[in-house]
């Protein structure tokens, strides 16, 4: 199963940790900008070109110590079709570092069209006799409100391609209990998508006891954290919220199990701009997002079980 081999990069590195690459042109230093200004001007192309070397150092810098990276779409969409070229490269890059990607980019939809979101993010697309990955990711964040006929399309791929889903079920943004606080014959509406969770999992259950349907369950709330980890037992957990949206080490120990597995907790722009708060020569930001990897890794496996 795929979240078995990102279990394993987790055991490996001791870092129940994944930084989320999702680089606006403003993070990356200047003496790159002014670069890659310098040969294309002040365009898309130049600043595709900036945020793939951006990303790339970090890559370099992080691989050993960190098991896994998560690009989030929209930034690299934002440059068109250069930015989304820059996030199949560093898709294609990080893995071949030994990393584990997974492409945060909440997709939902139906039928065909789901399929062809699945297909594009975790599946190889048909051209004549050959079967190409246009992005490779393994593993896509996505939305699962219109339910199994949004979800169903991805478990099939997620079996025959040893890729995984996590599904948004208490995100950390301030205004989502607004609607997965409220209940359905008692029972909040994020607990009913984690029951569904399980449920869609149930065939595709690996070796650590964890299907290829994750969660997304956000730092911010750690009372819910806390009771969705007793109350989905095959449901991986993506934790968001940590740092730079207020969660803390603290409030996480509830995401983990018994054994000190289950969730891996993201940090993007504390991680990225580890530079610009260290207030360090801008030339070592790789090594600053390195030494704020391991600042969060040592914060992290401080609380919870070896």
């Amino acid at each position: 199963m795929s979240f078995d081999r990102l279990i394993k990069k987790i055991i490996e590195t001791k870092n129940p940790t994944v930084v989320g690459l999702d680089p606006l042109i403003d993070y990356v230093p200047d003496f790159i900008k002014n670069e890659c200004f310098m040969k294309d001007g002040q365009s898309l192309e130049a600043a595709a070109k900036a945020i793939f070397k951006f990303n790339k150092a970090i890559i370099d810098e992080i691989y050993d110590v960190v098991p896994a990276i998560k690009p989030q779409a929209a930034y690299y969409e934002m440059l068109g079709w250069r930015g989304v070229k820059v996030l199949e490269k560093t898709i294609r890059y990080a893995q071949s570092k030994g990393m584990f990607v997974m492409t945060d980019g909440k997709r939902n939809d139906i039928g065909a069209t789901m399929t062809a979101y699945a297909t594009a993010h975790l599946g190889s697309t048909a051209i004549g006799e050959n079967f190409i990955e246009a992005f490779g990711a393994d593993a896509l964040t996505v939305n699962g409100y219109l339910g199994t006929d949004g979800i169903a399309p991805l478990l099939e791929i997620c079996e025959k391609k040893d890729k995984g889903i996590f599904v948004l079920v208490k995100t950390s943004n301030k205004s989502s209990g607004e609607l997965q606080d409220q209940k359905i014959d008692g029972t909040p509406i994020y607990a009913v998508m984690g029951d569904m969770c399980e449920k869609w999992g149930s065939e595709q259950i690996g070796e650590y006891g964890y299907s290829s349907v994750g969660a997304v369950v956000g730092a911010t709330y750690p009372e819910q954290l806390t009771e969705l980890r007793q109350r989905l037992p095959h449901t991986f957990f993506l934790v968001p919220g940590y740092g730079a949206q207020g969660g803390g080490a603290d409030g996480l120990k509830g995401a983990f199990d018994a054994n000190g597995l289950g969730a891996i907790i993201n940090s993007s722009r504390a991680v990225m701009c580890a530079y610009k708060k260290e207030g360090c020569d801008e030339r070592e930001f790789a090594k600053a997002a390195r030494r704020e990897v391991l600042r969060m890794r040592d914060d992290i496996t401080s609380v919870i079980n070896k």
